[in-house]
């Protein structure tokens, strides 16, 4: 029998992926090798299917990874001096340089919206949250662990600058994917009744 004719596999299938999404966390111990260009492939057509009204498609990435990892070590230092009011010291440096150090394959995300009468500037800015987001599902379900991060290079103009973002261009986040190393706590279950309500 055809295996998408089957009733019973089409709905186990359902729940092997529900399962999974349902179990999804952010893993900050990273390590093993760079993803491969068919690992990465995979997770920008996932990335891409993200709702993007008029299609947009106002994501961009940058994929980093092997020596690539230390120049944008270098680019946080950079920045990081740049924005600094005093002067940073040795260690404070070598701390900043290892935030790129700290999985095999890091994806810089930057929104890159465009004029549309109908699209708002924060639609195309969910656009690319939910690409993200899409990214790190697809990530999770390959079995690769990763994290999104922020922090305040996110919103450094000189680290933007550095990057070759154009002025209207703004970094949304850092991407760190790898080997999951470490164990990691189960996530607790939220009270959903704090955060939804039901209409009648």
């Amino acid at each position: 029998m055809n295996q998408d004719k089957n009733p019973s596999s089409k709905h186990q299938n359902q729940q092997i992926a529900l399962d999974l999404l349902l179990k999804r966390k952010s893993h900050n111990r990273l390590g093993g090798q760079a993803l491969t260009k068919e690992q990465l492939e995979t997770l920008f057509q996932a990335a891409f299917r993200a709702p993007d009204h008029a299609q947009l498609k106002p994501w961009r990435y940058q994929v980093y990874s092997g020596q690539s990892l230390a120049k944008l070590g270098d680019y946080f230092i950079e920045a990081s001096k740049a924005e600094s009011e005093t002067q940073l010291t040795s260690e404070q440096l070598e701390k900043i340089h290892n935030k790129a150090l700290r999985a095999p394959t890091l994806i810089v995300a930057y929104l890159s919206p465009k004029e549309h009468p109908k699209v708002p500037h924060v639609e195309q800015v969910l656009s690319l949250g939910a690409s993200i987001q899409n990214l790190l599902m697809a990530a999770h379900f390959l079995g690769v662990g990763a994290i999104w991060r922020s922090g305040k290079l996110c919103f450094n103009p000189h680290l933007a600058k550095l990057l070759g973002l154009k002025t209207h261009e703004s970094l949304l986040g850092f991407i760190y994917l790898g080997e999951k190393e470490g164990t990691k706590r189960p996530v607790p279950e939220v009270e959903q009744s704090q955060l939804v309500s039901y209409i009648d």
